[in-house]
């Protein structure tokens, strides 16, 4: 069984490449949320996450806290741009019940787009010099049911703890930041896809109507108008979906 968050698209392929090697079951995070089902048994669980602000997306780690797992083997598998930080740490933290049997990572294009420039497929490459080889990687050792301590790359756990996770929360992930071009054509896509239920069609205009969200940005890469933007910078540094799945 293979569980995955995935906004842009880069955590779904990971999850699709390693379900199809190894025959398993993929399940969506969000789907599994929103049927209420925290319970998962298999011989095998993978789940397969992005880094945010080196660890882990609020929505995930919220999802951890409540999930429970009967497995032999339990890995987490954490997609990156500059480093997964401390997000192994992070996960071990969470989950109750079970332990961590290996930590695995690949580094991806990074779709945090108010720092991070995906303008050109140039731009995009450099961050996937490396991709499919460390998801083979990963895959033989799942198969082989590999084990070890920790994620590598990585950083300190109370640097996570103490720096990066609380500007995440306690900064970015607030949607007033966010806000909609004239461009909008009114598709109604960021509210059926956002995870967290944060965007209401309001006269055919997406209007935020939480304070705060996962900040996945999917609603911003995924407009066909790429009329949503966050800050200032998103503009310039332009969309990004993974080429190899649909999201």
């Amino acid at each position: 069984m293979i569980l995955y968050f995935s906004a842009t698209g880069n955590c779904k392929y990971v999850a699709s490449r390693l379900a199809k090697a190894n025959e398993q079951e993929m399940l969506s995070i969000v789907d599994c949320i929103r049927q209420g089902r925290d319970a998962f048994k298999d011989e095998s669980i993978g789940i397969v996450s992005p880094t945010y602000f080196w660890g882990l997306p609020s929505i995930v780690k919220e999802f951890l806290e409540k999930a429970s797992f009967q497995t032999g083997y339990l890995y987490l598998a954490a997609t990156y741009g500059t480093t997964p930080g401390a997000i192994g740490a992070m996960a071990d933290k969470a989950i109750r019940g079970c332990k961590i049997s290996a930590y695995y990572s690949v580094r991806i294009a990074d779709t945090w787009t108010p720092v991070f420039d995906l303008s050109t497929p140039e731009k995009t490459a450099k961050y996937m010099k490396n991709t499919e080889t460390e998801i083979d990687g990963i895959i033989r050792a799942v198969s082989a049911r590999r084990t070890n301590r920790h994620m590598r790359p990585r950083v300190p756990a109370f640097i996570t703890e103490l720096i990066t996770q609380p500007l995440y929360d306690k900064k970015y992930r607030y949607t007033s930041a966010l806000h909609v071009e004239d461009g909008c054509i009114g598709c109604g896509l960021c509210e059926k896809k956002c995870p967290v239920q944060a965007i209401k069609m309001q006269n055919q205009k997406p209007v935020w109507v939480k304070d705060k969200c996962v900040m996945c940005l999917g609603c911003l890469h995924r407009c066909p108008q790429f009329a949503i933007q966050y800050g200032t910078a998103t503009k310039k540094h332009g969309q990004y979906t993974n080429p190899n799945v649909k999201v």
